[in-house]
């Protein structure tokens, strides 16, 4: 999980919980929430071209609006492997965390573009695309741990099972 390599898609300021996952899928199960991805985005085609690995940038307050966890959920179902943006909301930040999807600061938008190749280091907060090396700000410790255990709900199941049979 320390490197992530994928295509970039781009996104603007304020992409609110409503384009990262419309209302009107709310209703469906998990599993299925990969096909309504960024589908209440100007970028409605993304549900059937985002790929398994794919890093989306974004600007400011990324996943504003509702405290839907089902939006995180919907990204990384979709195969999203990261998501980078100059600021996102806090509920937005955390429910990502919690279901394991990486999410970093950094202000590297204006520097890419739509499907550039990215190589990310969360461990060391660096992004590079080609010969050139960008910074955004590393991944916490407590966060790795928490990302590389799949989400919170296995941290502590794994937590607990450390205490338990010692």
């Amino acid at each position: 999980m320390r490197i992530i390599k994928g295509r970039v898609w781009i996104f603007d300021d304020n992409v609110d919980t409503d384009q990262i996952l419309p209302g009107y899928a709310m209703a469906e199960d998990f599993s299925t929430l990969s096909r309504y991805a960024m589908a209440g985005s100007k970028t409605t085609d993304f549900p059937k071209l985002v790929q398994t690995g794919d890093i989306i940038v974004a600007g400011k307050n990324f996943g504003c609006g509702s405290s839907r966890e089902q939006a995180p959920v919907a990204l990384k179902e979709a195969g999203v492997s990261l998501v980078i943006a100059s600021s996102f909301a806090r509920i937005f930040r955390r429910n990502s965390i919690n279901i394991g999807l990486p999410v970093m600061l950094a202000d590297i938008r204006d520097c890419l573009r739509q499907g550039d190749v990215i190589e990310v280091d969360s461990e060391q907060g660096t992004i590079c695309l080609g010969d050139q090396t960008l910074v955004g700000k590393a991944l916490s410790n407590n966060v790795l741990t928490t990302i590389k255990a799949g989400g919170l709900i296995n941290r502590v199941r794994q937590e607990l099972k450390l205490r338990i049979s010692n």
